[in-house]
């Protein structure tokens, strides 16, 4: 699947990101977050300035990697007490964020935890992070507009290769002989997986063994199960930020119950 240019994915992140501010700006702060129960609207409004400050920092300092793994780990600004506080500090690292990467060469080497190690890295996925952000923000407030078509399916490619597909360097993936394909019908665009499992023992000693996904190029074979429907609908879906009305699965049902549990759980 191409990739949108680097202006464009800077671009989706300057509007979902002024977007979000404006939705939650006027919303109930103790409002819970439909995608992320367990958060109310200030939780949320905290999240993205946090992780918009992290990756912000992250490329002023490039390549040298953060003291911690995530941006969670690392410490950082103390979170304001008062929803107007928040709001401030939104404003202060989106901006940093947005005028880190627009003077940054997304070829340039920099620091993530995903194996990509390039400024790109950063211009794509926080570009996905402001959308599905965006759209967390406009679920709480009761005012959802659409989500861009061309993003969206971006989106499906990322959320499957990335957050999903993506494994830690201390396991292992072992493919099973079992593929679906993600059919985006609005963009005619397709996304393949192959399904397997994942084991290794993480740094903490705790074993892990479960079911996974890795995107791959198209196989000389059918599909075992195929899953379609517009860009929007997939997105969200993956992300668990919308149902399945709008998703249609065709196939191996057993295979695309595996698909299903790799996929299924919870990312922010």
């Amino acid at each position: 699947m191409t990739r949108l240019d680097f202006a464009d994915y800077l671009r989706h992140l300057e509007s979902d990101s002024a977007r979000f501010r404006e939705v939650l700006a006027d919303c109930d702060p103790d409002a819970r977050v439909p995608g992320c129960p367990d958060w109310t609207a200030a939780d949320l409004l905290w999240h993205l300035a946090r992780v918009q400050w992290f990756w912000g920092t992250t490329i002023r300092t490039r390549p040298a990697p953060p003291e911690g793994d995530d941006d969670d780990e690392v410490a950082g600004p103390e979170r304001p007490a008062s929803y107007d506080g928040l709001l401030a500090a939104y404003d202060e690292y989106s901006a940093l964020l947005v005028s880190e990467l627009r003077a940054a060469d997304p070829a340039e080497p920099a620091w993530s935890w995903s194996t990509e190690q390039t400024v790109g890295f950063t211009y794509r996925r926080q570009a996905h992070e402001a959308l599905i952000h965006r759209l967390d923000a406009e679920q709480t407030a009761g005012q959802v507009t659409a989500l861009d078509p061309v993003l969206a399916t971006d989106g499906v490619d990322e959320c499957l290769d990335i957050m999903f597909g993506g494994a830690p360097p201390w396991g292992a993936f072992a493919p099973l002989p079992h593929f679906v394909r993600i059919d985006v019908t609005d963009q005619d665009e397709s996304v393949w997986v192959q399904l397997g499992r994942f084991t290794g023992t993480d740094p903490d000693g705790e074993h892990h063994d479960l079911d996974d996904i890795r995107v791959v190029p198209a196989p000389e074979s059918e599909a075992d199960a195929v899953v379609s429907g517009p860009a929007a609908a997939l997105d969200a879906w993956l992300w668990r930020r919308g149902d399945d009305s709008d998703v249609r699965v065709t196939g191996a049902r057993d295979v695309y119950d595996l698909f299903r549990l790799a996929v299924n759980q919870p990312i922010t």
